[in-house]
């Protein structure tokens, strides 16, 4: 018979399972691999740390430069998981950024952030914007982390993410824009399969974030209830879907929330079909991997 420690009180299948004694056993736990050279693409890459007091990092991917020295456009990463699984650091993420930084030719900043639940939203939230605050204090060239000081040009940002790093990264842009921050001048946001709310309650990000009522009246879930949806900080957003991917509406309403808010910029749409949710790493081998990456580097090349 189960002890009471062992009993589970709330149980996420694929996300993670709580028991009575508040331990956490997530369903899949994230590889990590190290830093260095990826032999594919002879893209670099190295791990910032971000911040001492919470500990959370970076991982900076630098492309190969061929011919004179250039500063090169900075895209700025959030990784998806639910907010609670997922780091910059897992295999899949290095294959995919070294790709987009080879083909787009930018440096890229993958940033890292606490995990629900044991640290409750909005922390993914706020860690995610004060990367992008500490990317802004390389503005003059005298950052801590010399590949930023050196090859990004920080008035050339992308934002961008998938699934909840999609989420992270449009509050990110928004917040940048309420707060009129300085340092960085964000050209695009590009959003994939995004982790949006519906007008039923999300059990699932409930848990994970109790002060928010889990609906699509919770700015953070919904941009069009966000006061500030027309201070977002950039250009032009993409928005793309999967056809079979469950969560395909959210990003349908948040490209059409965009296309009719007003905010200045343009925003374009990209569906792809006969997939599913982040199936350009749950299935490496499709062969719709290559339109949908070529459309994110045709948006993200601001050369």
């Amino acid at each position: 018979m189960a002890t009471d420690n062992s009993e589970i009180t709330h149980d996420f299948p694929g996300f993670f399972k709580v028991y009575k004694d508040g331990r956490v056993d997530r369903y899949w736990n994230t590889d990590f691999v190290e830093a260095g050279v990826d032999t594919e693409t002879g893209v670099q890459s190295k791990d910032a740390v971000i911040s001492p007091e919470t500990n959370v990092r970076a991982r900076i991917f630098l492309p190969k430069i061929n011919g004179p020295a250039k500063k090169l456009p900075l895209l700025v990463h959030y990784h998806g998981g639910g907010f609670c699984i997922g780091s910059p650091f897992a295999p899949a993420f290095k294959t995919f950024l070294s790709a987009l930084a080879t083909q787009a030719n930018v440096i890229a900043v993958s940033i890292d952030y606490r995990l629900a639940p044991e640290h409750k939203l909005p922390t993914a939230y706020d860690d995610s914007l004060a990367g992008l605050q500490w990317i802004a204090t390389h503005s003059d060239g005298k950052g801590p982390e010399p590949w930023i000081n050196e090859h990004a040009d920080l008035g050339r940002v992308i934002l961008a993410g998938e699934s909840a790093g999609a989420t992270l990264a449009h509050y990110v842009a928004v917040q940048a824009g309420a707060a009129g921050m300085c340092g960085v001048a964000i050209k695009r946001l590009l959003i994939v399969h995004p982790y949006f709310g519906a007008r039923e309650p999300d059990k699932f990000y409930q848990y994970m974030c109790p002060a928010s009522s889990g609906t699509d009246d919770d700015p953070k879930l919904n941009p069009a209830a966000d006061p500030d949806l027309l201070k977002l900080k950039c250009d032009a957003v993409l928005v793309c879907v999967a056809e079979k991917d469950k969560l395909k509406g959210r990003g349908v309403t948040y490209y059409e929330a965009m296309k009719k808010c007003g905010w200045g910029g343009t925003v374009d749409f990209h569906e792809t079909k006969g997939e599913d949710h982040c199936f350009h790493f749950f299935n490496p081998r499709s062969e719709n991997i290559g339109p949908l990456l070529k459309k994110m580097v045709d948006f993200i090349q601001l050369d």
